[in-house]
Parts: structure tokens; C-alpha cells; sequence
């Protein structure tokens, strides 16, 4: 067996990005499942959401409010388009006549 003494930087760094990803995600969802336990939820299902949207972060005042916003419709349909190409502007007040 030939021994290959290079070491392929690329596929380490993509391992290391992998394992500080579930990194993340295994701490968050921890911090969650200790929230969930000290709140004292009636239900496995309260427990199981509150864990499951663990990755949402509460919105900004900015985001809140304001006046018109320009976003993608569908953001995953836009492939070898612009932003500006399709995107769609949507104002506060027709959210909330909603």
C-alpha cells in the first residue's frame, strides 16, 4: 500500500465547517430542551416544537417596523438570477389588513 503524505486542506476545512455546524445545532438544542424543562410544558408535542424552532431568532425593531420592503418571492426558485430581478415589494400595510 503506497503511503500519500498531502493532506487534502479542503475536505479537512469541510469536515471541520460539518462538525462545528453540529456543534451549534447540539448546544442550541440543548439550551432549548433546558428551556422547555424549566417552563414546565404541559405536552411532549410543546417540548418538540420549542426544541424544533430552536433555530428562529426573534425579530429587530427594524424588522418590525418601517414602510415598504423589497424580498424575493421565492428566493429558492432564484438560480442564475439577480435580487432585483424578481423580486416583489410588499408593504407593512397589506400584512396588516390581513
Amino acid at each position: 500500500m503506497e503511503r500519500n503524505d498531502t493532506i487534502n486542506f479542503k475536505a479537512l476545512e469541510k469536515e471541520l465547517q460539518a462538525a462545528l455546524t453540529a456543534d451549534e445545532k447540539y448546544k442550541r438544542e440543548n439550551a432549548a430542551k433546558l428551556r422547555a424543562v424549566e417552563q414546565r410544558v404541559a405536552s411532549y408535542e410543546e417540548f418538540r416544537g420549542i426544541v424544533l424552532a430552536s433555530h428562529l431568532k426573534p425579530l429587530e425593531q427594524k424588522d418590525k417596523m418601517g414602510g415598504r420592503r423589497t424580498v424575493p418571492w421565492n428566493c429558492h426558485t432564484i438560480q442564475g438570477r439577480t435580487f432585483q430581478d424578481v423580486a416583489t415589494e410588499i408593504s407593512l400595510s397589506s400584512w396588516k389588513s390581513s
